[in-house]
Order: structure tokens, then sequence, then C-alpha cells
């Protein structure tokens, strides 16, 4: 496939930037001391990302897409003894919930609407009635739509009954900003191949030591135990327990230091919001509406309802058309509405959104005809 013969418009895996891609040439050893530098930086780097000292936080690595580290963490977390309370409101809050039961973990859930956010006081109001529930696992920016959820009321009401907290930031960590020592977030999960602008291949946990020290024994699983990964990652000095991803590894290297030469989380934020805002504007023109409410709307991804103006829409023609002219989208993901998705992060920038709105502005003037 020829180099950057598309843009991808979608929320991981995305657009990432030359050198991203050039720095995975060079061949390295998982035991080479100056590679477990790396590793090690990473991980100081990610938690000055949270806002977390150190002595109270560290960071884990974990081979496999973010799904891994959220199952690494649901196995790991969670002991007999212990109930976890999913908050749902899409298919990523979904599969927390089917993770943990498939595992046997003792797990109830709420949901909401996936066009609405989950609600912190139908939370507070079950955390009241039931004591059993040790754990609460949610959602941050649910792709399922592209909503934000209100991380800091959730965290307030979780934070009040002194109940374990697990976040699952995969879509939003890296770009928008989240005070993970602030909100004292203990489990926050991401990966690489999202706002941080890597590659697909390992996901990262940050937590709280007190709480992994609490772990061991916990897991069934001998891959996805995030005690035993923390463990040696700490006594190997960046040596990950199995073959870490390595290619996967420098490329992040090389993510971060891009992060920190746009100006950090604050200015990719801007950056991200700047593209999200620029999209919608520019797709309203042309007659396209977006699925959820705009305070709800994160500047991650954007789902758009299909135009019932056009009678012959299709996704698929929709979306070989905009890949011919350079350009990769996301199907739907709701259950009950004809949408599509189209991602504002990576490396995309305002005169690409322009570029985009313009091509689907010609794919909207040759359906009316």
């Amino acid at each position: 496939m020829e180099e950057n013969k598309y843009l991808l418009l979608t929320p991981g895996p995305l657009t990432t930037s030359k050198m991203v891609k050039k720095v995975m040439q060079k061949d390295v050893c998982t035991w080479d001391s100056e590679y477990k530098n790396i590793v090690e930086e990473i991980r100081e780097q990610l938690l000055e990302l949270a806002g977390c000292d150190v002595e109270k936080y560290t960071t884990i690595l974990m081979q496999g897409s973010g799904t891994f580290g959220v199952e690494a963490t649901i196995l790991s977390a969670l002991s007999k003894q212990d109930k976890l309370l999913v908050v749902a409101n899409g298919a990523y809050g979904d599969r927390i919930y089917e993770i943990a039961k498939r595992a046997g973990k003792n797990v109830i859930k709420i949901s909401t609407s996936e066009t609405t956010p989950i609600s912190p006081e139908q939370v507070e109001e079950l955390l009241s009635a039931d004591k059993d529930i040790t754990h609460v696992a949610f959602v941050h920016c649910e792709t399922t739509t592209g909503i934000l959820n209100p991380l800091d009321e959730m965290m307030d009401v979780i934070n009040t009954y002194n109940k374990i907290s697990i976040v699952d930031a995969m879509s939003s960590f890296g770009g928008i900003p989240i005070d993970v020592s602030g909100y004292s977030i203990d489990y926050i999960i991401s990966s690489a191949n999202k706002c941080i602008q890597g590659v697909p291949g390992f996901s990262f946990i940050i937590a709280k030591r007190e709480m992994l020290a609490t772990l061991e024994g916990n897991s069934a699983s001998l891959s996805l135990d995030l005690y035993d990964q923390w463990k040696e990652l700490e006594i190997g000095d960046g040596k990950f327990r199995y073959t870490s991803p390595t290619h996967v590894i420098l490329a992040f290297s090389q993510a971060m230091k891009e992060l920190a030469n746009e100006g950090s989380i604050d200015a990719r934020y801007l950056r991200y919001k700047t593209n999200q805002s620029i999209l919608v504007k520019e797709m309203e023109k042309i007659g396209f509406k977006t699925c959820i409410e705009k305070q709800y709307q994160s500047p991650i991804i954007t789902t758009f309802l299909y135009p019932k103006e056009l009678k012959n829409f299709t996704f698929e023609s929709f979306y070989m058309y905009l890949k011919e002219n350079g350009f990769v989208i996301y199907p739907g993901k709701l259950s009950d509405l004809d949408v599509f998705r189209i991602g504002n992060i990576g490396e995309v920038y305002q005169e690409d959104i322009f570029e985009l709105t313009d091509t689907i502005r010609e794919y909207y003037k040759e359906m009316k005809k």
C-alpha cells in the first residue's frame, strides 16, 4: 500500500506522523538496557501527563489492544469477595460488563441511552442501596457515539462512597486533560494508538501503588495478570514478562516527543476541538445532522445520522467514495439508528477537515441529482 494513501478519520488506529512510522524501522532487543530505558521513560512520562506522583502511582504497559488492558484490570482488580458495578451507555461499557461476566466476577450493570451521558445520580442511588459494591467501572469517552461522560461528577460520587474506580479512558487520555491524581482515580486505562498518536500494540494502565500491592493471585489469566506484569516491570527495570512490542514502543516514544513539542495535552485538546467544531459546522451546511446534543459531544469522534433526503444513500457507497478520494471513516455502532462516525484525532489538522467536507459536499451533490 502506498504511504499515506488515505487519511484515517477514526478513533484509533489513526493517521500517524512520518517520524512515528520511521522510527519503527529499527530492530531492538527486549533485554537491551537502552531499550528498557525507553520503556521506563515512557512509564514516567505517562505519570507526568496524568499529573501523578511516582510515589503514589505507577504505569503498567500491557501487550495487546486497549481491550487487553481493560480485561487485565478487571481480572486482576477484583477478588472473589468484591462486587463490580459497570455503568454503561454504549458498546465499550457493555464490553467491560461482558469481560467481568465471562471471568465469573460478581458484576452488575446499569445502562442509560446510548445518546445521553451516564447518570451520577443513578450511580449514587445504587451505591447507597447496595453496600456490597466495591468497584465502579465506566467509560470516559464512549466512542459508540462520541459522547463525553461526566468524569468529575462520577468521581465525586465514587469517592464519596469510598469505592474503587476503574476508568476506561481509551479515547480520551492524552487528548483531553484529566487530572488523575486530583480525581483520585484508582485505575485508568488507555492505549498506544489513540490520542498519544502511536500505533497499535500495547495498552497502559495508570494505577495506585497501594491498590496494585493487594492484587496478587486475583487474576485467573497468566498473561493478563496486572500484578505480575507490574512486579516484573519494577524488578526488571522496564523488562516485560513476555515479548514486548518493541517497534510499537519505539513509535510510542516518538509520539510522546511529538505530543510535548505540540504543547502537551492542552494544545492537542485545542486542535481536536477545532477539528471537531469545523467538521460539525461544515457538515451541517451540507445537510447532515449530528446524533447527540452538542453539550455532550467529545472532540474525539462525531456520529452523524444518515441523510434522509438522499434516498439512495448507503454507508458502503459513501465509504468507498471517500476512500477513493483519500479518506477513511467509521461505520455506525448504534443499535437502533442509522449513523456513521468521523474521527478528529491523529495527525489531522483543520485543512484536512475542510478537504474532507469539500469531498462530502461533492458526494452529496452527486447523490441529489
